[in-house]
């Protein structure tokens, strides 16, 4: 069960570089392996972006705040309606939400920024931005628009297979009754269907010919059954059929209303097939498409983390960059211990949060409940995305 204990979530963490980088990420590794492996762990690149003035910084971490929520949103929907689609295990899911071709632990433990993106990034503005939430946006309203179509001919299937499977009383006769089970075209007789509960068979055998005048001997047959009646046909004249129904319902044989009729249910039948293979040659683009948007809207996600990891430690340790991103995944029975280790090795970073975490005590005005805070830069990075229902 180890796929289990390991956890599908990352902290993405910086610290400022000691007296280099280096020293700073093996300060953290020594911490966090020497007491019984709370993590695994990995450097996280962020290539050195042109920094702006403050004021831009400030600005652009709450736009980034909004993005990454708008972004993971996007993540999970795409994710939720891959498994909605494939109707499937969700090994099947899991193997076709891959970022880059490979899995999402291997995406973010080995990420690199793409080339496009440093390009644009070189200066922190606003360019970036608007890139990934053009793109992201994009994928979302033509999420909405292919779900929609799709949702749409699902449902009109289901709706037409409900039709063809349930009881013999309501379901579609379209596949179970032939032309030559009826008497048509006739003044006098006509020929009903007659639901007859298995464990009464016989006495319809021996009644049904007497439940009024009329009927025509020997003119009943079983055409189909399922597992607790028989569907029979019997042929008498028009004029003793209430008499039939009224007695038949005494002895709880149940007469279907049913008037044959070819053309009709050669279009069900039509219908059927036609939406069924609507269906099916929706089903493979659809799955191509929600594989390669959601690689790109997961990408877009991990450099929106990597572009906030950027910006929040600038404006926590100050100019000139100096900060080492690290990557870590926690294991699961050792959580906490792993936040005290980290919170032993950072809280000299700022002596106000490591009062408000040392004194836990409601400090009016800040509401921390609700954010986390820690004196080092801390994002969590959640690949479970998906609820399974």
């Amino acid at each position: 069960q180890d796929k289990d204990t390991k956890m599908t979530e990352f902290w993405l963490i910086s610290a400022p570089g000691e007296k280099t980088c280096q020293q700073t990420w093996e300060k953290l590794h020594a911490a966090t392996t020497k007491n019984n492996n709370l993590s695994t762990n990995s450097k996280f690149n962020i290539p050195d972006l042109k920094v702006g003035t403050l004021d831009v910084l400030v600005g652009l971490s709450d736009e980034l705040a909004k993005l990454d929520a708008f972004v993971e949103s996007v993540v999970k929907k795409v994710a939720q309606y891959m498994a909605d689609v494939l109707e499937d295990s969700k090994d099947k899911v899991q193997e076709n939400l891959l970022a880059n071709g490979v899995d999402l632990v291997t995406y973010i433990t080995s990420f690199e920024i793409k080339k496009s993106f440093k390009n644009y990034s070189s200066s922190l503005d606003t360019v970036p931005f608007i890139f990934i939430f053009k793109g992201v946006n994009q994928i979302d309203n033509d999420l909405k628009a292919r779900a929609s179509a799709y949702n749409n001919l699902k449902g009109n299937l289901q709706n037409l297979e409900r039709k063809n499977a349930g009881s013999l009383l309501t379901r579609s006769l379209a596949d179970i009754v032939k032309k030559e089970d009826f008497v048509l075209d006739s003044e006098y007789l006509v020929t009903l269907l007659v639901i007859v509960p298995k464990l009464n068979y016989n006495d319809w055998v021996k009644q049904y010919e007497t439940l009024a005048e009329m009927v025509v001997p020997r003119s009943s047959n079983v055409l189909f059954e399922d597992q607790d009646s028989y569907l029979c046909n019997v042929t008498l004249f028009r004029k003793a059929v209430d008499d039939f129904k009224h007695k038949a319902r005494e002895y709880k044989f149940m007469v279907r209303d049913f008037q044959y009729n070819e053309e009709e249910m050669k279009a069900d039948k039509e219908e059927m097939n036609r939406l069924s293979t609507d269906k099916k040659k929706q089903f493979g683009p659809l799955v191509r498409w929600l594989k390669v948007n959601f690689s790109e809207a997961f990408i877009a996600w991990i450099h929106v983390k990597a572009l906030r990891v950027f910006v929040e430690s600038v404006l926590r340790y100050g100019l000139p960059v100096n900060f080492q991103a690290m990557l870590l995944q926690p294991n699961k029975k050792t959580m906490k211990k792993l936040r005290e280790v980290l919170y032993d090795l950072y809280k000299h970073l700022d002596s106000s949060a490591a009062a408000i975490i040392d004194a836990t005590v409601d400090i009016p005005g800040l509401n921390l409940s609700q954010q986390e805070y820690y004196p080092y830069v801390y994002y969590k990075i959640d690949c479970n995305l998906l609820e399974f229902k």
